[in-house]
């Protein structure tokens, strides 16, 4: 009895040094105890929030950005189209400034010069130019019409001229608007380039500008980079005078020449529509690469064909290639001082390329960009050494290279040893009439 009430009175058994008597106690205690959170309450570092500030300015500023370059679209155009105008120029106003004319003085000269010639050419030839662009636009329906009518018989097709018009997304409607908003005349045309008016002038302001200040804005540009930095802009800037001036200039003047003899010979065989044709011919080859003279000489070709006129058409393809080949062993090397080196297939890309994502303006401004960009990777682009299988390859290409030039050389030489030799035969004695 003794030990059973000792086990009976003595200490209670526990739990994790705990008594069992005690554990409800604990229980209620933790459960009426505050919970208190493990998330820290510390305020975020201060580049947390610089960050959230400057991404959102970011974001904010580019969404500006994009609706005020969407906005100046046009702005931006007239501004890319004056900074070509004024590098073509700047070689002349140099040449200008080294004879003693002040910079300024020499730049109004030639945007005096340039406004002086299209001023004459639209008074002479501006109501002439608008009455057949605009007889040309309304029988534009006929003359496909004809065409079809052509070509269904020799090819037994069934072409329809709406779905025709329609598969290259032009309606007969809107060529009709077009030739009601050309046809109104002289008062017409003027109407439709007062709107145009101020646009011009911005341009030729800012390429009154770059021409004139050109030195003084490339020193301006020039001191906001360090030397390194001013080494590289000033090459870019000589590339972009070099290659894109050179390029305008010579295109523009080629343009002229071509237009002008294109113009005379479709005015002396009876050309209908000669004069917007000749336009048609002279710019779109020259600023066109590669397929620019076959797609412009297409055009009249195909309008004497209409008309009935196969002998006409024949004329006209003759003369074409015979004056792609006077252009390209007479005029090209004589304007052109300095070519572009560019590769045919990138020239011709990069025209597709600058008309699909700018239209007319992005398509006349793609080779000079794209040239100066691959002067500029060439200038400070690294290439190594080819290979030995490479290296023989290019030793091959340059040897039949030198092989083509000897052989056109030689050619030559031998095409003005024959015209000399009359001259020479009638300066000996003897060989006069008289004698």
């Amino acid at each position: 009895m003794s030990s059973i009430g000792h086990r009976a009175t003595g200490p209670h058994p526990s739990v994790g040094g705990v008594p069992e008597s005690a554990l409800p106690l604990v229980a209620d205690t933790a459960l009426s105890a505050p919970v208190t959170s493990t998330r820290s309450t510390e305020p975020p570092p201060r580049w947390y929030r610089r960050g959230v500030m400057f991404t959102g300015v970011i974001i904010v500023g580019f969404l500006i950005g994009t609706w005020a370059f969407t906005r100046l679209g046009s702005f931006w155009y007239t501004l890319a189209f004056a900074f070509f105008i004024g590098l073509a120029m700047e070689p002349i106003v140099n040449r200008l400034e080294r004879r003693g004319i002040r910079r300024g003085m020499g730049t109004g000269i030639v945007l005096g010069g340039l406004l002086l010639g299209t001023a004459v050419f639209f008074a002479v030839f501006g109501n002439l130019l608008v009455t057949q662009l605009a007889e040309l636009l309304r029988s534009i329906p006929e003359l496909v019409d004809s065409a079809l009518v052509w070509a269904n018989e020799r090819f037994g097709t069934d072409l329809n001229r709406d779905n025709l018009l329609e598969a290259i997304g032009i309606s007969t409607a809107d060529l009709a608007n077009a030739a009601a908003d050309v046809g109104a005349g002289v008062i017409g045309f003027v109407a439709q380039t007062i709107g145009l008016l101020f646009s011009a002038l911005m341009m030729l302001f800012f390429a009154f500008y770059f021409a004139a200040d050109g030195p003084k804005l490339r020193r301006t540009v020039a001191s906001w980079l360090p030397p390194a930095r001013q080494r590289v802009f000033l090459t870019v800037w000589e590339l972009s005078t070099a290659k894109a001036g050179s390029y305008v200039i010579s295109r523009g003047i080629l343009a002229i020449i071509s237009a002008a003899a294109h113009g005379v010979f479709f005015l002396l065989i009876g050309l209908p529509y000669w004069l917007p044709l000749a336009l048609w011919v002279g710019f779109v080859s020259q600023f066109i690469p590669t397929i620019g003279t076959y797609l412009a000489g297409a055009l009249p070709v195909i309008i004497a064909l209409v008309i009935g006129e196969p002998f006409m058409a024949l004329g006209i393809l003759a003369f074409i290639i015979v004056y792609q080949q006077v252009e390209n062993l007479i005029l090209t090397p004589r304007v052109t001082q300095q070519t572009l080196e560019l590769h045919a297939a990138i020239a011709f890309g990069s025209v597709i390329v600058g008309g699909i994502l700018f239209g007319a303006t992005g398509a006349l401004l793609a080779i000079p960009v794209v040239a100066i960009v691959q002067s500029v990777v060439e200038t400070y682009g690294r290439r190594y050494t080819l290979v030995p299988e490479l290296q023989a390859e290019q030793q091959a290409a340059d040897q039949r290279a030198e092989e083509r030039e000897s052989r056109k050389t030689a050619r030559k030489e031998a095409r003005d040893g024959r015209e000399a030799a009359p001259t020479e035969a009638s300066s000996v004695p003897g060989t006069s009439g008289a004698d």
